[in-house]
């Protein structure tokens, strides 16, 4: 009788607890029609989950927009409310929505107090969603053209420096995709014999990226690429494959007389040229 009782008021308790839930200030006005009351309170949870970080808050608050933002286009508090339901997006990690949230924001009130911030955020939703440099680089792209515009358009905006240092984080992401495609086709040759696709690829990353940290790395890969496919080549057409690989060391001695590869390169040149010398012993023989 005793555990009867016990389960009866167990279960009583869970009743009566998700009903008060059902039935919380939170629930009313959500389930409600008046508008007014959700706005009032979606801009309450705004401001804590603003001042707290609680993603929770940014949710409920969410929730609460979703129904009401259409029902505000035209009045006076339209321009708040779009500008914190984009913002809600960017602070819950959803960054597809809240550059495009963002940017609309922008061409709809082109004059607001809050339209740089908003053209700035837009910009770095798309910074957020550059995937790891190793898979497809579509949305890095797009964040590097979206924040330059920003720089272009608001030259003198506080946020023209964070810009700039994330333009330049995207663009070294793009280095490092080219490079590694680079070394990438290397390793390739190594197993198949052509180098040629490396030493093109090398080539291909010095013309476009000509501020790179890596630009070193590509000027010696270039050298020992063509090296590899001299030595790999039929005999008659070796030697001339060498003085190639010749003309891109001294190239690389241009730029990097003390660089990290210097004493790298200095080995693949002196390879280089014995081969040479044998060559020229064979012509005076």
């Amino acid at each position: 009788m005793f555990f009867k009782t016990m389960k009866y008021l167990f279960f009583l308790f869970i009743s009566c607890t998700l009903l008060c839930t059902s039935c919380s200030p939170y629930q009313v006005v959500l389930k409600g029609t008046d508008s007014v009351a959700k706005y009032q309170m979606a801009d309450s949870l705004y401001q804590v989950a603003m001042a707290t970080r609680k993603k929770g808050k940014f949710r409920s608050s969410l929730k609460l927009m979703e129904q009401i933002v259409p029902l505000y286009r035209g009045k006076p508090q339209a321009e708040k409310l779009s500008y914190i339901y984009a913002n809600t997006f960017f602070n819950l990690g959803d960054f597809f929505v809240s550059g495009y949230q963002f940017e609309r924001f922008e061409s709809t009130y082109p004059k607001s107090d809050s339209v740089e911030v908003a053209a700035y955020k837009s910009a770095k939703s798309y910074y957020e969603l550059s995937p790891n440099y190793s898979l497809d680089q579509k949305d890095t792209g797009k964040g590097i053209d979206k924040l330059q515009a920003f720089v272009n358009k608001y030259p003198n905006s506080l946020y023209r420096i964070e810009a700039n240092d994330l333009i330049s984080e995207l663009r070294e992401k793009l280095e490092r995709k080219d490079i590694e495609k680079a070394h990438q086709y290397f390793k390739i040759g190594q197993q198949v014999g052509s180098y040629k696709p490396a030493v093109d690829a090398y080539e291909n990353f010095i013309s476009d990226h000509p501020g790179s940290v890596f630009r070193e790395v590509a000027f010696y890969g270039r050298v020992e690429a063509s090296y590899n496919r001299a030595i790999s080549s039929i005999p008659s057409v070796q030697k001339e494959r060498l003085l190639v690989s010749k003309e891109y060391y001294s190239t690389y001695l241009k730029y990097y007389k003390a660089g990290d590869k210097k004493e790298d390169a200095d080995a693949l040149i002196a390879a280089i040229d014995k081969r040479l010398e044998k060559y020229q012993a064979t012509i005076e023989n």
